[in-house]
């Protein structure tokens, strides 16, 4: 006699497991807690052989009647369907495992070890949002040029155009890491050169004209926010490093007495040297009672963060100075300007001070002692050209 939904419902638990048969090696097995499980016996070369089909009612009796008479087959034509279905898991297991999101995760988690967090966390959501959940699941070595284009077009049609490029260099990085691990053979992103619309990327704004360098100076003089706000703010003209290092700065890399401040480059992977000017020094020695007991020297609200960039352009915002005016970065170029077209300083020296890589003759590139006793002396001048420009004059000092 055959199973049917109504026999199978109305099955109950008992104080020992017990089989329903359905036809031709087709049963129900129930267990002790209620349990039904979908069990098909069969016989191959003389063995007797069990396969598992799934759980009532997730497997109804249409499907599980379907799935045995797919494993009939199988024994009809001298297969073991036991051992096709392992060998179709391990070829699930292995797809799963040379996958593109695997592969991808894998490479981002040795990528990321030097990088800075604000750029890691970018990549790893761009991954998440943009790429994995189009081919994130498809085998890395059998991923084509058209089904990567697919990806970057979705992106593009949103306007995005910068970041489909910077998807298509993600892309690039995985499958680079997949050939140099033996996962794949290619990589299928330089067949898409021109493919996408040109990026062109904006400056970061900044204030480069000296009269209005010399309000913006001013402004930052009065700025009537927190003090660590305030004193980050003082110090980004005068040392005109990259925002995130700037608020990353910490005590231990800094010596005053020296007037020296050595760090970690992490989008250069170099160690820098910033000399400091006399002015420099005195606004971290007058904020040093206040954050010098701990790691950061502009510590954030959590004390164990730095300050955040939100704050730093949260407080241009406050004194008038909008996305189109002025941004921390921009302190890099109204430095890189006014150095070369005010003071005249030599291109090489100002390149090095700005941590850029710039080749020598040698073919070596940057190396942070190298100028360090023309930079010591450009970082004063700019520090005292500022002053001038702050109080919108030429500063002559008076004889007795």
């Amino acid at each position: 006699m055959t199973l049917s939904d109504t026999t199978i419902r109305a099955a109950k638990p008992a104080a020992k497991p017990y089989k329903l048969a359905d036809e031709k090696g087709l049963y129900l097995h129930v267990q002790t807690n209620g349990a039904k499980y979908w069990r098909q016996k069969y016989r191959y070369e003389g063995k007797e052989k069990l396969l598992a089909f799934g759980i009532y009612p997730d497997i109804g009796l249409k499907e599980a009647r379907e799935r045995r008479d797919e494993a009939r087959k199988l024994l009809a034509n001298g297969a073991d369907p036991g051992g096709v279905k392992r060998a179709q898991k391990a070829a699930r297991e292995e797809r799963a495992a040379n996958s593109f999101e695997t592969l991808a995760r894998e490479w981002f988690e040795k990528w990321k070890t030097d990088k800075a967090t604000s750029h890691t966390s970018k990549v790893i959501a761009r991954l998440g949002r943009d790429i994995f959940p189009w081919i994130g699941g498809l085998p890395v070595g059998c991923i084509t040029p058209p089904q990567v284009l697919e990806v970057l077009r979705r992106i593009e049609s949103r306007g995005a155009i910068e970041t489909a490029h910077r998807a298509k260099e993600n892309i690039s990085q995985v499958m680079r890491y997949a050939i140099a691990t033996g996962r794949a053979e290619r990589d299928p992103c330089p067949d898409l050169r021109g493919s996408l619309q040109t990026f062109r990327g904006k400056n970061f704004a900044s204030v480069t004209d000296p009269q209005q360098a010399g309000a913006l100076l001013r402004a930052l003089d009065a700025f009537a926010g927190t003090y660590t706000v305030r004193a980050a703010l003082l110090l980004a003209p005068l040392v005109f490093v990259r925002p995130g290092e700037l608020r990353a700065a910490k005590w231990a890399d800094i010596d005053l007495n020296r007037a020296e401040w050595k760090y970690f480059v992490t989008k250069t992977k170099t160690e820098h040297l910033v000399p400091l000017s006399r002015q420099a020094v005195a606004i971290l020695r007058e904020l040093q009672p206040m954050t010098g007991q701990g790691v950061y020297v502009f510590p954030g609200r959590n004390p164990t963060n730095c300050l955040s960039n939100v704050a730093l352009l949260a407080a241009l915002r406050r004194m008038g100075y909008d996305k189109d005016t002025m941004t921390v970065h921009g302190f890099r170029a109204m430095a890189r300007t006014l150095l070369a077209e005010e003071l005249h300083q030599a291109s090489e020296i100002i390149e090095h001070q700005l941590a850029h890589r710039v080749p020598d003759a040698l073919g070596t590139a940057y190396n942070r002692t190298k100028y360090l006793k023309e930079r010591r002396v450009m970082m004063q001048l700019w520090a005292d050209y500022l002053d001038k420009l702050k109080v919108g004059a030429e500063v002559i000092p008076l004889r007795a």
